[in-house]
């Protein structure tokens, strides 16, 4: 499989030399080498460890916090609101 690092790097919209776009293709076909190479799971059920099952937290509501607070954090405001930067062009 061939990575296209230029089209990467454009779409999180990063900069980066030549130099390194040859390292960070190395690297990343190294890492996909190294995935195929896994072998393949005997059952889905070999995914879950009965002896440590995962036990998720109960989803509790909490106060929400005061948009005063809110706001005083974002480095601008603007009518109220958190300004960022246009991402959309």
């Amino acid at each position: 499989m061939k990575v296209d690092v230029k089209r990467l790097a454009k779409l999180a919209r990063i900069r980066i030399s030549e130099e390194q776009e040859v390292r960070y293709e190395q690297q990343m076909q190294d890492i996909i080498e190294m995935v195929e190479k896994l072998p393949p799971l005997e059952s889905r059920d070999s995914l879950v460890d009965p002896d440590h099952p995962m036990t998720l937290r109960k989803d509790v509501p909490s106060a929400p916090y005061k948009r005063d607070d809110i706001l005083k954090n974002a480095p601008q405001v603007q009518a109220g609101c958190v300004v960022v930067p246009k991402v959309i062009e």
